[in-house]
């Protein structure tokens, strides 16, 4: 007869307690239970609806981000990522593959299609007009997608179908979802990469709008086929049949496409992670004890990553740059990727390669000596004439009280060239408007001999 040792059932036990605790922490049942089904759909029904509020609310919303992209402003992004209404189509498609709702599906991409058309050619507007046309920080973070951006669409989706679908929607959750999966910012990228002609901004940042709406509508399909959302059902059996059956191919269509781009983006950023570290790591190594790294490429591609060096020094050997790519390739798991070490073709000191590094340093400081010079010259220019304008206003306003038939008064300093004599001088010259045709003669000739003791110098010429 078989007994058990109480060592053998405490493990056991344990594990029903573990269990039991997590159940308990994450209430998978209770996340069931409470659910909203009908209201849910409804509220997501309804927010796919594009016309009217939605329409002016996702235009202005649309301006206020371009806005803050343009000055590289993150508080006025997030502000417009609040009041977009960009997720709703997104969710509404989600639901819609999740119960086999044909009629939801086609109205969610129609209007999310629409909403995409409407929210470049906003952007595009604002920027075509726009005196800005630099690319800001703000702008150029949309425009490469990377593996993070699949995270944060999966998650911040799930985040978001889970709020929406309580009994009590917590609304802070929402707010955060539509904060942290940024759909309108590669939108408003998108229209300043029409708008400046520079298509690569236009496709990049397409394509991460592309990402962050398939995660977010893969999430919301997800929970609703896990929470049990009823599904549509249909008289004709035949027609309900045939709803499935588009919608699965359908997804199936729009997934396959998306997996290829979210692992070559897991391949992509793999690689720049580990290839930063061989180039930073080899170069402690034997291999550069005479030699310098002056630039590192980092280009990926599906084919054949390749890494770019340019090394200044001692030339590396045929056989040197051959076990640096065995080491890159098994020592760093960069397998298929390339390295191309360009080179000097002569054998340079790196005492001299320092010379010559100083020499080039030194001429930059030169260069820089020169143009804080010219600026330093500018300002100087610029004071004078402020200083001048002020002494001229004074001046004219002390006349315009002693001579009360003074119209209009001008002192300025003026060039003159003489070409009998080849001579070139500025001579303070004062204007002259009286307000009645009588003659003025003696008062200007006083006015001068005061301003040449007031200015303190020996000629002041008279215009009228």
């Amino acid at each position: 007869m078989n007994s058990t040792s109480p060592k053998e059932k405490q493990p056991s036990q344990f594990l029903k307690k573990m269990r039991y605790w997590f159940k308990r922490l994450l209430q998978l049942t209770q996340l069931k239970e409470d659910t909203d089904y009908e209201a849910t759909i409804d509220n997501i029904t309804k927010s796919v609806t594009f016309r009217g509020m939605n329409l002016w609310i996702l235009f202005f919303a649309i301006i206020v981000a371009s806005v803050g992209l343009n000055v590289n402003s993150t508080a006025v992004i997030i502000g417009a990522m609040l009041i977009s209404p960009l997720m709703g189509p997104i969710n509404g498609l989600g639901l819609a593959i999740g119960i086999f709702d044909e009629e939801l599906m086609r109205k969610s991409l129609t209007n999310l299609v629409i909403m995409v058309v409407i929210s470049i050619l906003a952007s595009t507007l604002y920027f075509f007009i726009s005196p800005l046309g630099d690319a800001q920080s703000e702008l150029l973070a949309r425009t490469n997608p990377t593996l993070y951006d699949v995270f944060i669409g999966f998650f911040g989706g799930s985040a978001g179908i889970v709020a929406l679908s309580r009994k009590n929607q917590p609304m802070a959750v929402i707010s955060g979802v539509a904060i942290a999966t940024a759909l309108m910012p590669p939108l408003c990228t998108a229209g300043y990469g029409l708008a400046t002609f520079q298509f690569r901004y236009f496709f990049g940042a397409l394509y991460l709008f592309f990402i962050n709406s398939f995660f977010i509508a893969l999430a919301t399909f997800l929970f609703v086929r896990y929470l049990g959302f009823p599904q549509t059902k249909y008289v004709d059996k035949k027609r309900e049949t045939a709803v499935k059956r588009i919608i699965t191919i359908f997804t199936v269509i729009v997934i396959i496409p998306s997996i290829i781009a979210a692992i070559n983006m897991i391949r992509e950023t793999a690689f720049l992670s580990q290839s930063k570290k061989f180039v930073t790591e080899i170069q402690e190594t034997p291999y550069f004890e005479n030699r310098q790294v002056f630039n590192v490429d980092r280009h990926f591609n599906r084919t054949e990553p390749v890494i770019t060096m340019s090394v200044v020094g001692t030339p590396l050997s045929s056989t040197d740059i051959t076990e640096l790519q065995q080491c890159m390739r098994t020592d760093y798991g960069l397998k298929n990727s390339k390295l191309v070490i360009k080179q000097t073709g002569e054998t340079i000191d790196i005492t001299k390669q320092n010379e010559i590094i100083e020499n080039m340093l030194d001429k930059k400081d030169v260069e820089i000596q020169q143009r804080d010079s010219v600026i330093l010259s500018l300002r100087n220019k610029i004071s004078t004439v402020e200083q001048s304008q002020s002494l001229s206003t004074q001046i004219a306003k002390e006349l315009y009280i002693q001579y009360p038939n003074l119209e209009l008064f001008a002192l300025e300093d003026v060039f003159y060239y003489n070409p009998q004599t080849d001579t070139k001088e500025n001579i303070p010259t004062a204007y002259f408007k009286w307000k009645d045709k009588a003659g003025h003669q003696q008062s200007e000739e006083a006015i001068v001999k005061w301003l040449k003791v007031r200015l303190d110098v020996t000629d002041i010429r008279v215009t009228h």
